[in-house]
């Protein structure tokens, strides 16, 4: 049950997306406990994200014994995709980030992470080739009809049309991102943890003048606990989730990537219940459950059809 591409299993592929989801998820509790505690800014945030996981994933690269079997590829290649895809995460974050501050979060979160599925399997079939098929279809719809119900239901929002046009452009380039690991991930010559280093290398590079006019370097009454929170921002949701992400989103379709990304807003949620003391309301119960239903089929469905093109 491999990608012959990729080389690595579809199975395997899987497993290490939804990880990433899950971690992407308790991002967005560590964020609102630093913006608590310093005068950080979301793109300094989003900076320091990028520079301090690169220090991380870039240790663990020197660490690691290079062996016969290592993934080489073109010098000119590497570069290219590190700097496009660096620009699609970059885009990313910090469109997200602004949506969240121009129009609220819930209205932020539908625009960016609904519109993901829907621009992702429109590129994939029309630069990849990859069909979605009716029960794709059936589990993209399901993804986004559980994601309105978990972020808007029983709230009152307001849409602002700046912080929609944000949130679409975020989406642009996160689906952007997933479609060039993916693209280049087909014929097997790129190494995860290469992809990743040079990814959050590009992506500092262009967010470090903006952090610089928002104000680098924060000011708190307590270093300590801000240093701890930035460090697990780093290590987890972000040298540990982008790794894995880069590694699944290489060896699995493109819109089965997008939607179990959405992985994301639900993890976030049950944090809130768990962690902060939220009340488990019954559409976040609705939402969760059609979220998970939709990730679920569409997993199995792609594990089926690797099944089927190994005979």
């Amino acid at each position: 049950m491999s990608n012959a591409a990729s080389g690595l299993p579809i199975g395997r592929g899987l497993i290490c997306l939804i990880v990433a989801g899950v971690a992407w998820g308790t991002a967005g509790a560590v964020a609102a406990l630093a913006y608590g505690v310093s005068d950080l800014g979301p793109v300094a945030l989003s900076f320091w994200r990028c520079a301090s996981g690169l220090v991380l994933l870039a240790a663990v690269r020197l660490a690691r014994p290079r062996t016969r079997t290592a993934v080489r590829e073109p010098l000119a290649r590497k570069a290219l995709r590190a700097g496009a895809t660096g620009l699609g995460l970059a885009v990313f974050q910090t469109g997200y980030f602004a949506a969240v501050a121009a129009t609220g979060l819930a209205v932020a979160t539908v625009v960016t992470l609904g519109a993901g599925p829907v621009l992702v399997a429109l590129g994939a079939r029309l630069t990849l080739g990859e069909r979605l098929g009716r029960a794709g279809a059936v589990a993209v719809g399901g993804a986004l009809a559980g994601l309105g119900v978990l972020t808007l239901g029983g709230e009152g929002t307001t849409v602002r049309p700046w912080g929609v046009l944000l949130g679409l452009v975020s989406a642009a380039g996160g689906s952007a991102m997933t479609l060039l690991t993916r693209h280049w991930g087909r014929d097997g010559r790129v190494d995860a943890a290469g992809t990743s280093v040079g990814v959050f290398a590009v992506a500092g590079v262009l967010l470090l003048p903006f952090a610089l006019a928002e104000g680098l370097v924060p000011h708190t009454a307590r270093p300590a606990l801000l240093l701890c929170l930035l460090a697990y921002l780093a290590a987890v949701p972000t040298a540990l989730a982008y790794a894995l992400y880069f590694a699944g989103a290489a060896a699995v379709r493109s819109a089965t990537v997008s939607v179990i990304m959405l992985l994301e807003p639900v993890s976030a949620a049950g944090l809130a219940v768990v962690l902060l003391g939220e009340h488990l309301t019954a559409p976040t119960l609705a939402g969760t459950l059609l979220m998970l239903g939709s990730v679920t089929g569409l997993a199995v469905a792609e594990a089926r059809g690797a099944r089927r093109a190994l005979g």
